[in-house]
């Protein structure tokens, strides 16, 4: 053309443009050169260059563009420029060039063209400025169907409800567009009935009318209801598209109805749906949700148009199932990773306990510098809890101030909850009065992280705060009251508490409820009342029930009690090693090494394995886990001499080893020797070499601390002077000056 002469011709011109830019394989910079070569342009060539930009999100091209026609004189604007750079306003979220077009709008005189008008109320409506889209519908001189619906479609995509029924009832033609827009609003909102009620009155229905009425139901968890109106769909001969099917797949999901699941991946194959990017991933969490991991991965394996969302739905498959290792292989191989991916991996590491793995990941997302979200935080701190890593859960409160990440209540809570467990009341305090927003489930970890730390009193005072502030207690806030009552032996304070719960508050007692009051009865040496208390459950007791009994028999020297219910435990968990220690304890205490060696060999026949006492301690950052006579550490032999100089200063205060509980008849000095390798000792004669004072020793152990460990705790705080916090499995102790804060009721 250009050889010819004839690009000179106008309408030649305005093809060849026209072929170009409706061209996706063409470059924009090749159209535009094109357009620049024209010497006598028109209208629609102009208007063809402006829809070229906007529909290649060069806005401000298009912007730039216009400015030229402008200058150039007025001939070439019409009634198409103005919507065509409207569109690209709305699109873009370009607020100062739309209205300064809308000006210009009315300056032109195109105030009156349906089109335009049109236009800009959806591009006030994208902008969520329903306002000013419904100044323009009222203002407007025309309105036709298409004025009416883009206006309701405002309403409905800033959920006004309240507007768009109005304005839905004021309409003179409801059409099935604006019936369809008005189903989704109700439904968003949670009002599925009405929609239901709409959808029933529609004399039409198309396939955007059933799958709007079937989101409602799969957004409201409605699923049965939701697969019900698929299959009546279906068998009415509707053709079906992949947005419904990906709302059947995500109902099957929720309900883990794995046949229906599969018929509805056969029809997906059936109908040519199975390249489809986002009904693979539907299909990849649908297996996955109902544990058929084998099939999720043979679905990502045969994938050609993968996404990160599918790589990120495989691995949630894999941690789904427990097979992490196969998660983070699959993590490592991916091509490119996101706050998700990463989320999905630190969050399966903190789900199957993996907790050295969640920290260790997360240094590499930092490394990465990928910024973590709420939910990767909240895995992270998780894993400071149970590891007792205090300085580096209060690492990542620091990091979430700093990023002005916003703490929400789940972020929270679980912030409080890691200080509480960590030892830190003060620290857990100030997040907890830091907080915007408070749910129940922070001032339930209030409660109980004050009264495991042995504040009972403050921690009973949170309750009548929480009340001031009317905050409905929970279930598991009375848990938290019962625990606080069972640590300072209050048994008058925890019957009141428990029969408040019942006649007050309505709440059914559950197995936790009891085994509280068991165990406070039981600790108050009340054995008779805990056991009718069990006898009188409406429930059968569980393991920590019977185990609170059994423990508070021990504790009172009650061998015949104690011997009755441990032979009776034995025999209705025969795998359960925590009664086969403790009364193999029992019969230790009374001397009987014969039935000590025969619940020993019962436990051997059995294949039952008491829990290895375990304590884990943090120096400079880095968690060490000790284990009862261990003797793996790299500086054992630095810890066996602080060990021998304990032992030393603690005999001097008077120290004795109470070698009662030690379960074999062997002689008093190798007793002596089994109790001073119980594993919190190993930790604390680490902490004194690892850690300098006024810091304390943090230490967090598996099991209820024995009677000597915990004397030895106390003369140790006292002889070195430091403060010793430990962690049981029930409680905090925080031995200060020869004195701990459980104040011997543990």
């Amino acid at each position: 053309m250009i050889c010819t002469g004839l690009i000179i011709d106008t309408y030649a011109a305005s093809r060849i443009l026209k072929f170009s830019t409706d061209s996706p394989f063409i470059h924009i910079h090749h159209s535009h050169k094109i357009f620049n070569g024209i010497e006598n342009p028109n209208g629609f060539i102009c208007n063809t260059m402006l829809r070229a930009f906007v529909q290649r999100n060069r806005v401000q091209d298009s912007i730039f563009l216009y400015k030229s026609m402008l200058k150039n004189g007025l001939l070439y604007i019409d009634n198409y420029t103005y919507p065509i750079l409207i569109q690209g306003c709305a699109l873009s979220l370009s607020n100062f060039e739309g209205r300064e077009l809308h000006n210009h709008v009315l300056k032109m005189g195109f105030e009156a063209d349906v089109y335009v008008v049109n236009n800009l109320i959806n591009m006030y409506s994208v902008w969520g400025n329903v306002g000013d889209a419904r100044k323009v519908f009222d203002e407007s001189p025309v309105l036709d169907l298409v004025s009416w619906n883009s206006m309701l479609a405002g309403y409905v995509s800033v959920g006004n409800i309240k507007e768009a029924k109005l304005f839905y009832s004021q309409m003179p033609n409801k059409n099935i567009i604006a019936s369809n827009s008005m189903i989704v609003l109700l439904g968003k909102s949670g009002k599925v009935d009405e929609a239901r009620l709409l959808f029933n009155e529609l004399k039409e229905k198309d396939l955007v009318s059933w799958t709007a009425l079937i989101s409602s139901y799969e957004q409201n968890g409605m699923y049965e209801e939701a697969l019900d109106l698929f299959l009546n769909m279906f068998n009415n001969g509707i053709n079906v598209d992949e947005v419904v099917i990906v709302t059947v797949l995500s109902a099957c999901a929720h309900l883990l109805s794995f046949k229906l699941g599969e018929l509805v991946h056969g029809l997906v194959i059936r109908i040519g749906f199975e390249s489809y990017v986002n009904l693979q991933n539907a299909l990849i969490h649908m297996y996955s949700r109902c544990s058929d991991v084998l099939a999720a991965q043979k679905l990502f394996d045969k994938g050609r148009f993968l996404d990160l969302v599918s790589w990120n739905s495989m691995i949630s498959a894999y941690i789904k199932c427990g097979l992490v290792n196969e998660a983070r292989e699959l993590f490592d191989k991916m091509p490119e990773k996101d706050v998700v991916s990463w989320s999905s991996m630190i969050s399966g590491y903190a789900q199957l306990n993996k907790f050295n793995e969640t920290l260790a990941l997360f240094h590499d997302m930092q490394r990465e510098g990928i910024k973590p979200d709420e939910t990767t935080l909240v895995s992270v701190v998780s894993a400071c809890t149970q590891l007792g890593a205090l300085e580096q859960g209060k690492w990542l409160d620091s990091y979430i101030r700093k990023n002005g990440l916003k703490v929400n209540i789940i972020l929270g809570t679980t912030l409080i909850n890691m200080y509480m467990k960590c030892g830190s009341v003060k620290n857990a305090m100030e997040v907890f009065c830091s907080m915007e927003e408070k749910g129940v489930s922070s001032w339930n970890a209030l409660i109980l992280g004050l009264a495991i730390n042995g504040r009972v009193e403050r921690s009973l005072q949170m309750f009548e705060e929480m009340k001031k502030y009317e905050v409905m207690p929970n279930e598991i806030t009375f848990v938290a009251i019962l625990v606080a009552c069972r640590h300072m032996g209050q048994v008058d304070k925890g019957r009141q508490y428990f029969n408040t719960m019942v006649e007050v508050y309505k709440i059914e007692p559950n197995i936790k409820h009891y085994g509280c009051l068991v165990d406070l009865l039981g600790r108050n040496g009340l054995l008779k009342e805990a056991e009718e208390v069990i006898d009188s459950m409406p429930m059968a007791p569980d393991v920590a029930t019977w185990g609170a009994l059994l423990g508070a028999c021990k504790k009172h020297d009650d061998k015949e009690m104690g011997e009755r219910i441990g032979r009776k435990l034995i025999e209705l968990q025969p795998e359960h090693d925590g009664f086969h220690v403790l009364l193999s304890n029992i019969y230790a205490s009374k001397g009987n090494w014969a039935d000590v060696l025969e619940i020993r060999g019962l436990m051997t026949k059995q294949g039952v394995v008491k829990t290895p006492g375990c304590s884990m301690i943090e120096a400079n950052g880095v968690v060490h886990e000790f284990l009862a006579g261990d003797k793996s550490h790299s500086r054992i032999e630095e810890i066996e001499e602080m060990l021998d100089e304990m032992v030393q200063r603690l005999k001097k205060l008077g120290y004795a080893p109470s070698t009662g509980e030690v379960l074999l008849d062997i002689d008093e000095e190798e007793k002596e020797s089994n109790l001073f390798r119980h594993s919190e000792k190993l930790a604390i004669a680490f902490g004194l070499m690892a850690t300098s004072a006024p810091m304390p020793i943090r230490i967090i152990k598996n099991l209820r601390i024995c009677n000597d460990c915990h004397e030895a705790a106390k003369l140790v705080s006292r002889a070195f002077e430091r403060e010793i916090v430990i962690r049981d499995r029930h409680r905090f102790h925080h031995f200060k000056n020869g004195s701990c804060s459980c104040m011997e009721y543990w």
